[in-house]
């Protein structure tokens, strides 16, 4: 069972103000998973950035959260980067600030978090790590490129099945200034929203 609060912020989400430019964009992911939902496969989501601290942890936790509030079985949700550096606090606090329940489980300079959605769902494990590292698929997963950094920088990613450019602005930009909280907030919500729709079209 989905946290109140987060049910309430995914309701919110209002899927019409979505540009028909990002909607294109987000097809070959609403694709993707259709593909293997319809043929009852695995579905092993690894979403790709540069540091794996911001944008790649919020889609990995956005993603798994959505499937499971569609219902959708069978989806397992990772993130990786190009270089390993830490979840950024930011990040977490964002997730927090819409009803995820977070705990850090270590203090080393990368720590490692639970991630909680729901009183029954597994946590996700939050930590920072290259895309290839042992954690995540070596195999048949779709790289879901979430930076253009990344995505320009990694020509070939070994092991995916197919490879999704869907990239966000960083909110790494506005860190340090008033702005910071706010960025990391619509940054968050702007990814949650996307990913509504991506699995609300699987229910169509």
């Amino acid at each position: 069972m989905i946290y109140p609060q987060i049910v309430s912020q995914i309701k919110d989400l209002d899927i019409n103000l979505i540009s028909d430019e990002r909607k294109t964009i987000l097809e070959p992911l609403i694709d993707f998973v259709k593909e293997k939902t319809e043929q009852d496969q695995i579905i092993n989501l690894n979403f790709i950035c540069t540091h794996n601290s911001r944008r790649s942890h919020l889609s990995q936790v956005w993603a798994q959260t959505m499937a499971s509030y569609f219902s959708i079985k069978n989806v397992f949700c990772y993130s990786g980067g190009t270089e390993a550096t830490a979840l950024f606090p930011s990040a977490a606090e964002a997730l927090e600030n819409s009803g995820f329940k977070i705990k850090k489980l270590s203090t080393e300079s990368n720590p490692v978090y639970a991630i909680k959605y729901s009183e029954t769902d597994h946590p996700i494990i939050g930590f920072s790590k290259t895309f290839d590292a042992e954690f995540n698929p070596a195999s048949n997963f779709a790289a879901i490129m979430t930076c253009s950094s990344a995505d320009k920088g990694c020509p070939f990613i070994a092991g995916a099945e197919q490879r999704i450019p869907v990239t966000f602005e960083d909110p790494k930009a506005f860190d340090n200034t008033p702005q910071q909280a706010e960025k990391y907030k619509e940054r968050s919500l702007q990814i949650a929203t996307e990913l509504k729709y991506v699995f609300s079209s699987l229910n169509k």
